[in-house]
C-alpha cells in the first residue's frame, strides 16, 4: 500500500526527478533507523517541498524585527499621562500623545468628557494643566491645550489609509497608571464597525490595550502615529480597537475652528451595489450641495477628495467630519464614464425642512413621484404621476417607468402624498410593495422589492 502510494506521488514527477526523489527518500530513512541523521541534513529534491535558503532576504521587503527599543526611544517623550477629578472624589486616568510643541494634545473624549480639572504628564516628568480645545462624543476624539507649554516634545502623525492587515505596530499608554507602558502587535482588521455611532471605523488590533491606554498612540514601524487608542472587548484578550488616525487629521481642523465640531452635510441618499464597488445615488435632496454640483440619481460615487468609497458609512464619514463651508471634489461615474464635480457642503438642515423636500421620493423603490394635476389635465385619472426613476431600482426593474400613473398602494387608492405616505406605513422595510400602476389605457399590478 505504501509503495503504491508512493508511485502514485511520484507520477507526477519526470522519470529521473521520481528517481531522484525516491533515492533522497530511501537514504533519510536508513539514516534515521541507524542513528546517523545529520543535523543539518541534506535538502529534498524541489518536487517534494520547498525551502526558501538560509541567506536574507527570505521574503523581499520584509526584514523582520529583532528589537523595537530603538522605536520606542524616539516616540515615548511625546506620549502623555492624563489625570482628572469632577471636583469630588471621582477620578480617572488615560493616555494622550503631544502633536505640537506649543502643547496641543490628542487623546479619548471619554477620558475627560466628565473633568472639572485635567493635568497632564510628560515622561520627562514635566506637568501641566490643561483645558478643552476641542471635542467630539461621536468619535470619541478630544483635543487638550496644555497651560504655558513651549518646546515639547512631539510625535508624528502617519498615514492610516497605508495599513495592511499583518502591519506590526506598537501602542503606548498608561495603563492602570503604570506610565507609558509598551505592548506590540499586528494589524488584525480595518473599518471595524462596533455600533458605537455613525461614524464607527476602528483599526482591529492584537497588541495589549488595558484601562487608562484609552486615547494613547498606536504607532507603526516608521514610528509614527496611525491610531488613538480607545476601545476593547472585555469577554475577550487580544482584541483592541483604535481610531485611524487620517480621521482625526480631517476632524481636526473643524475641533479647532469650533470646538464641538459642525457637521457637513451633503444632500443624497446612496443604494450600495452588489454589481459595481461604488453606491449609486438613488436620491438628490432640492437646494442641496450634491444638487447645486449637478449630481443625479444614477450616478455612481467613486471617491471623495480623491480617496475611494465603495460604502454609504465612508461616504457619510468623509463628509460630516468636514465643516460646513468645505468645497470638496466628488469623483463620479455617470453612465460609464468618469466625472469630477465640486460640491460645497452646508450645515443639516432641520428635520422639518428635510420632510418637505422628500415628499414623493421614495428612495427604496427607487421612484419620484407627485400628484396628477387634474387642473392642468381635466378628466385624467386620480394618482400620483411618476416624474423620475433611479436607475437599477426596484421599480426600474420591474418595469415602471416615467409616465406611468401608481393609482393603488397594496390595493388601497393613493391620490395624495399623505395617502401614500400611510399605506408605505404597513409595510415592513424589507417587505415587497404592491402597486397598481396605469400607463394609458391600460393598467397592471407590479410588485416592487425595496432595494
Amino acid at each position: 500500500m505504501r509503495a503504491l502510494a508512493f508511485a502514485v506521488g511520484l507520477a507526477v514527477a519526470s522519470p529521473a526527478r521520481a528517481d531522484e526523489l525516491e533515492t533522497w527518500v530511501k537514504a533519510r530513512i536508513a539514516a534515521q533507523r541507524g542513528g546517523t541523521a545529520a543535523a543539518t541534513p541534506e535538502p529534498p529534491p524541489a518536487n517534494l517541498w520547498k525551502e526558501h535558503p538560509r541567506s536574507p532576504p527570505v521574503i523581499p521587503g520584509f526584514v523582520p524585527p529583532t528589537s523595537l527599543a530603538p522605536l520606542v526611544k524616539v516616540v515615548r517623550p511625546g506620549v502623555v499621562n492624563i489625570s482628572t477629578n469632577n471636583g469630588g472624589t471621582s477620578h480617572s486616568q488615560g493616555s494622550g500623545f503631544v502633536i505640537n510643541p506649543d502643547g496641543l494634545v490628542v487623546t479619548n473624549n471619554h477620558v475627560i468628557e466628565r473633568a472639572q480639572d485635567i493635568a497632564v504628564r510628560l515622561p520627562d516628568g514635566r506637568s501641566f494643566s490643561a483645558t478643552v480645545a476641542g471635542h467630539d462624543p461621536a468619535t470619541d476624539l478630544a483635543l487638550l491645550k496644555l497651560a504655558n507649554a513651549k518646546g515639547l516634545p512631539t510625535v508624528t502623525l502617519g498615514d492610516s489609509d497605508q495599513l495592511e492587515i499583518g502591519d506590526w505596530v506598537v501602542a503606548i499608554g498608561n495603563p492602570f497608571g503604570l506610565d507609558t507602558s509598551i505592548t506590540h502587535g499586528l494589524i488584525s482588521a480595518r473599518e471595524r464597525v462596533l455600533g458605537m455611532g455613525p461614524f464607527d471605523d476602528f483599526i482591529q488590533t492584537n497588541a495589549l490595550i488595558n484601562p487608562g491606554n484609552s486615547g494613547g498612540p498606536l504607532f507603526d514601524m516608521h514610528g509614527e502615529v496611525v491610531g488613538v487608542t480607545t476601545a476593547i472587548v472585555s469577554q475577550g484578550q487580544g482584541i483592541g480597537f483604535a481610531v485611524p488616525i487620517n480621521l482625526v487629521k480631517d476632524l481636526l481642523p473643524n475641533l479647532l475652528e469650533n470646538g464641538t465640531p459642525e457637521r457637513g452635510w451633503l444632500g443624497l441618499n446612496v443604494r450600495e451595489s452588489d454589481a459595481a464597488n461604488a453606491p449609486v445615488v438613488v436620491d438628490v435632496y432640492e437646494g442641496s450641495p450634491a444638487a447645486e454640483a449637478g449630481i443625479t440619481p444614477g450616478d455612481r460615487v467613486v471617491g471623495i477628495g480623491g480617496k475611494p468609497v465603495s460604502r454609504y458609512q465612508q461616504i457619510l464619514r468623509r463628509v460630516a467630519l468636514l465643516a460646513p463651508g468645505t468645497a470638496v471634489k466628488l469623483q463620479l461615474e455617470r453612465a460609464g464614464k468618469p466625472l469630477v464635480v465640486t460640491a460645497t457642503l452646508m450645515a443639516r438642515p432641520s428635520v422639518d425642512a428635510l420632510r418637505a423636500t422628500t415628499a414623493g421620493k421614495i428612495p427604496a423603490l427607487g421612484l419620484i413621484l407627485k400628484p396628477v394635476d387634474q387642473k392642468s389635465a381635466p378628466g385624467a385619472e386620480a394618482g400620483l404621476l411618476v416624474e423620475a426613476i433611479v436607475p437599477e431600482g426596484a421599480a426600474e426593474l420591474a418595469g415602471v417607468a416615467v409616465g406611468d400613473v401608481v393609482i393603488e398602494v397594496n390595493r388601497e387608492p393613493v391620490t395624495s402624498l399623505k395617502a401614500l405616505d400611510l399605506a408605505l406605513a404597513q409595510f415592513e422595510p424589507n417587505e415587497p410593495v404592491l402597486l397598481k400602476v396605469r400607463r394609458g389605457a391600460s393598467a397592471r399590478y407590479v410588485a416592487l422589492k425595496p432595494r
